[in-house]
């Protein structure tokens, strides 16, 4: 008994070495740790972020509201039309690639302006052209143009148009009320009534005149009213009963007047009426 207790003393001597041997070795071999850093924001890094994020929530909060207010104000919606507003004016700028003015529209209290090269206004489907304007010519092909001022249309020059026409059923009235009305054309001008008559009339002077050509009068009756008439008698109330038929005479001065008719020519007779020219 003594002896077994011996060896479980010096049994649990080894085991005390051996543990104290591999603690020692086990001690020897673990490397050195290197040093421990945190990882992470800490202190005003984090208070600085979380300010920032905060800032930009706001802005954009802010930037929605903003949003939301002017497309209420402005009225855009898909349906609505597009309105702008000003107290002054609105002006439209159009550029190249370039960045230069190609085209202005200003709207302004008193007036419109459009500064471009052409300006072409065309109809609602956009396929035909209603009135173009340049620095040379305004063009415009409507079916009809009306101008409804109770003055007219005022031109400062001419006026090129193969017609002038009055509306059905109106009269057409072409007048100068302090000047002359003058109508040129090189091949000719005509003035015909379809279905009327024709008048001409002046306060002083009426006259007809051909450079190179004749006059015609070509019609079944052509009537000289209010010519002076010769007479013998002293009344001529009586001359113009008992006289039927008339001489037409004329005076070098191209004064026409009646003589009565005879069996020969009475114009001599009554060339005194020259005198009165």
């Amino acid at each position: 008994m003594d002896q077994s207790a011996t060896l479980d003393i010096e049994t649990l001597k080894i085991t005390q070495e051996q543990f104290i041997l591999a603690s020692q070795s086990l001690h020897l071999q673990r490397p050195g740790c290197d040093a421990v850093y945190p990882v992470g924001l800490y202190g005003w890094r984090k208070r600085c972020l979380y300010f920032f994020l905060l800032l930009l929530l706001v802005t954009m909060i802010v930037n929605m509201a903003l949003t939301v207010w002017i497309i209420k104000v402005m009225n855009f919606s898909v349906d609505s039309l597009l309105v702008l507003r000003s107290e002054k004016n609105v002006t439209l700028n159009a550029r190249n690639n370039q960045g230069q003015l190609t085209g202005q529209l200003t709207v302004g209290p008193e007036a419109v302006e459009a500064e471009c090269q052409r300006l072409e206004v065309r109809s609602r489907d956009g396929g035909r052209l209603l009135f173009t304007a340049d620095e040379d010519e305004i063009i415009m092909t409507t079916e009809k143009f009306t101008v409804t001022g109770s003055e007219g249309a005022v031109f400062g020059h001419s006026v090129e148009t193969p017609l002038i026409q009055a509306r059905a059923s109106e009269d057409l009235k072409l007048e100068s009320p302090t000047r002359t009305l003058t109508m040129e054309a090189p091949r000719g001008v005509e003035v015909s009534a379809a279905n009327g008559p024709l008048k001409v009339s002046g306060r002083k002077d009426l006259q007809l005149e051909s450079t190179e050509g004749e006059i015609l009068l070509d019609a079944n009756t052509i009537q000289l009213g209010s010519l002076p008439l010769g007479i013998y008698t002293a009344s001529p109330s009586e001359a113009s009963r008992e006289q039927a038929l008339y001489e037409l005479c004329v005076c070098p001065s191209g004064k026409i007047y009646l003589s009565p008719a005879e069996s020969s020519s009475t114009c001599q007779a009554m060339s005194n009426i020259c005198l009165w020219s």
